[in-house]
């Protein structure tokens, strides 16, 4: 009877390269605000999943669509995670 032994390195061993960059890093701090829209308007979505949504419901998700919208603005203009500054 033969051992199989494999060959390949543990998949969790520590590889430099498999860590993200400073400016990946920076970049998703970037688009955080998006992100975060996003989940909110996927939570008003689930909550309405197994019903029909309610005038709230709608208004809710009206609300969130709108902050997605603006945050996916901000950050195409460059201005994501900025306050104040010349208009």
């Amino acid at each position: 009877m033969e051992h199989i032994v494999t060959v390949q390195e543990a998949v969790t061993a520590f590889e430099p390269w498999m860590e993200p960059t400073d400016a990946e890093l920076d970049a998703i701090e970037a688009e955080m605000p998006v992100i975060r829209a996003e989940m909110e308007l996927l939570d008003a979505q689930i909550i309405v999943i197994g019903r029909t949504p309610c005038e709230l419901d709608e208004r809710r998700i009206r609300r969130a669509r709108r902050r997605v919208l603006a945050a996916h603005r901000d950050h195409v203009n460059g201005r994501s995670g900025r306050t104040g500054g010349a208009a």
